[in-house]
């Protein structure tokens, strides 16, 4: 580990550097910086395009091939040359726009030319396009693939072991049975379900000027239909127009979305708490690793440690994505920078939500089903037969079937011996008695094997 990372103040770029640098390289300063750059070169590039400012007709082909370099990107050298124009400016945005300039400037782009970098926009303008597109690639790269992976291996465990009989719990005490692979099943389709509500979110951004009325636009040329012409504009770059705002697009759609990747992040929760309580059970065994080390003291340990990991940074993540979610929609009047320094933690809570989805992936790669444990398990509750007694003994008339298998089982263990001679003494017809007969827990299980198989 360098001594940068030994030195970070973030976790996520010091002790978990390695297993976030695709967001940091989406959400880092440089980043940011890159993408504004990106968002002003492509503004010039539509107002090129669009053949309403003769100055732009004779702009040099290096210029040219300029914004297209920069509409791919900007080399660190570049990016440090914005921070520098930003120290003198105390500017961010202004510093991207003077960086643009001297780049074109060596480019041969005449002083005409110029000065339609930056034309018509308020510094919302290119930050909110700019975060856009940071969103939008961190959902599609990052984010989605990563719930998705491990919803792929969920189902590849429920459909291994859809069969594989477990014991249910129901306010932590033995309730009728289930499949290990029912489970995982469970947590599959909701682990899509969230998914397919993250996916659902539209991106969106706004171009018209310092309230959101294009008043420098149609000062500058009224006769443009500046809503149409920013609305190419914006659905060439992949997002969608939301063309009533103030200063700033009100943070409606990133709200949802924070509060979409929460939802996401509570159903990993979720799991993390169960499967934890599984291994704690003996349901599952861990793989230990050569050298790992479980305890200082205690040589035997084998920790659930990565959905250990996997909750508490899943933890701190929503609570940084319920701030956003709340915060981020709030702004004084036509504008106030209060969401500015907000903004930029947006990669801090999607580095500590990224990191909780690698943890459990982790954690379940080690994992395998303990099927002894669970037979045993299993063979120890014969009384979480009385459910089935009971809706046997109502289908065929028995009176009190309810009150007469509670008398027979609250609170006690039953062997399969009791619960055959208690089934004897029902007056069942033949055939519902002798099903009851060979009914055992691990039989139990409904359509739970079918279930774990459709996801």
């Amino acid at each position: 580990m360098t001594d940068h990372r030994l030195t970070a103040l973030s976790p996520l770029d010091g002790r978990y550097a390695g297993k976030c640098a695709d967001l940091a390289a989406l959400f880092s300063e440089a980043a940011l910086i890159r993408q504004r750059v990106r968002v002003e070169a492509e503004w010039l590039r539509h107002l090129a395009a669009s053949g309403r400012f003769p100055a732009l007709a004779t702009l040099p082909a290096a210029a040219h091939a300029l914004l297209e370099a920069r509409c791919v990107d900007t080399d660190m050298a570049g990016v440090r040359r914005v921070k520098e124009l930003e120290s003198v400016t105390r500017h961010d945005v202004k510093a991207v726009e003077y960086f643009l300039r001297e780049e074109l400037t060596a480019a041969g782009a005449l002083p005409a030319q110029l000065e339609l970098v930056h034309f018509g926009c308020t510094s919302e303008d290119i930050n909110n396009l700019s975060y856009a597109l940071m969103l939008e690639e961190a959902r599609s790269e990052v984010l989605l693939p990563l719930i998705e992976e491990l919803a792929r291996a969920l189902a590849t465990l429920a459909h291994e072991h859809a069969g594989l009989p477990m014991l249910a719990r129901t306010h932590g005490q033995p309730a009728s049975p289930t499949t290990l692979g029912k489970e995982a099943a469970n947590f599959t389709a909701r682990l899509r379900r969230a998914a397919a509500g993250l996916a659902r979110v539209e991106i969106l951004a706004k171009w018209n000027g310092a309230v959101g009325n294009f008043n420098a636009h149609c000062a500058a040329l009224p006769d443009v239909d500046w809503r149409a012409e920013t609305r190419a504009f914006i659905e060439n770059l992949g997002l969608m127009q939301n063309a009533h705002t103030t200063q700033i697009e009100p943070h409606d759609w990133i709200a949802e979305y924070c509060d979409a990747l929460a939802r996401a992040d509570t159903v990993l929760i979720d799991l993390c708490r169960d499967f934890w309580g599984y291994i704690s059970l003996g349901y599952f065994r861990q793989a230990a690793l050569a050298g790992e080390v479980g305890s200082s003291t205690m040589p035997h340990k084998v920790n659930p440690i990565d959905f250990e990991n996997a909750e508490g940074n899943a933890g701190i993540a929503n609570a940084l994505l319920r701030h956003l979610a709340e915060k981020l929609p709030v702004s004084r009047w036509q504008r106030d920078l209060s969401d500015s320094t907000v903004l930029r933690n947006l990669g801090v809570a999607f580095g500590h939500s990224a990191l909780a989805w690698r943890s459990a992936q982790a954690g379940l790669a080690r994992l395998a089903p303990d099927a002894a444990r669970l037979a045993a398990d299993l063979e120890t509750h014969w009384e979480v037969l009385g459910e089935a007694i009971q809706m046997v003994m109502r289908a065929h008339g028995v009176p009190e079937a309810y009150e007469r298998l509670k008398e027979f089982t609250r609170g006690r263990r039953i062997g399969a011996s009791e619960l055959a001679a208690f089934v004897a003494t029902l007056g069942l017809p033949g055939e519902a008695r002798q099903r009851l007969e060979a009914l055992t827990p691990a039989t139990y299980t409904g359509l739970a094997e079918a279930l774990a198989r459709a996801v």
